[in-house]
């Protein structure tokens, strides 16, 4: 069934490619992929459509293995497919879910995928099973790959009042000295989100710690452009 699934849904889209398009978005993206040329709004579209007709894959364990077979397709929508189908069974998420999740982050990685996988994905599934956060946050913090280290900055984007401020602030530190761009940037991402919660801690935060210019930029840009919140 699940090949079936895949091979349908395969050719739905591939029936809409856009080599025009194509071209352009894979410079946009720096030529690391190829794209079939379907921009976010007719992708969205065919996909709800082909979701009306089919649904979703009955078992966890089967969409896993259908967006393990999408991963493997070369062009970049599909990996973008992919991502929407497990959020759409995101409320009934198994843990067995986060090996998936890591195996996603550090396969055909860039910041497209990265950002939903960690700070949607990953994300609301730690919020579900707390318990992972013991396993996959210090993995991913001592990890090699720039990807999970990126992952782990950006997993509570979302949080709000729920961020757990004290591992936020430690992980920055951890990561501050870092010169990669996308860990920079990650830590001003992450702290002008959570500016939007608790603004005086971010900004005693940032007054505090030593941070690259590009973080602490990021980090302040909200604030900055909000200045009434800084009470």
């Amino acid at each position: 069934m699940n090949q079936h699934y895949v091979t349908l849904l395969e050719n739905k889209l591939r029936a809409s490619a856009n080599p025009a398009e194509a071209a352009a978005m894979a410079a946009y993206m720096r030529d690391l992929f190829p794209f079939l040329g379907i921009k976010k709004p007719e992708r969205a579209a065919l996909t709800r459509d082909f979701l009306t007709e089919h649904g979703l894959p009955e078992t966890e364990e089967e969409l896993l293995q259908v967006v393990r077979t999408l991963w493997a397709l070369p062009e970049r929508e599909f990996h973008y497919t992919a991502i929407v189908l497990l959020e759409k069974r995101m409320k009934k998420a198994k843990p067995e879910r986060a090996p998936l999740l890591e195996q996603l982050i550090v396969t055909y990685s860039w910041w497209d995928t990265v950002d939903l996988l960690a700070g949607k994905l990953a994300g609301s599934l730690f919020e579900l099973y707390p318990e992972l956060r013991g396993e996959y946050v210090p993995r991913w913090t001592e990890s090699d790959d720039l990807w999970l280290r990126r992952s782990v900055l950006l997993f509570q984007l979302h949080y709000k009042e729920r961020t757990d401020a004290q591992l936020l602030f430690a992980l920055i530190r951890r990561f501050a000295g870092e010169e990669d761009f996308f860990i920079r940037k990650a830590i001003g991402w992450a702290l002008r989100e959570y500016s939007k919660t608790d603004a005086q801690a971010v900004r005693n935060f940032v007054a505090a710690e030593k941070l690259s210019p590009l973080s602490v930029r990021e980090a302040l840009k909200w604030l900055d452009a909000h200045p009434s919140n800084n009470d």
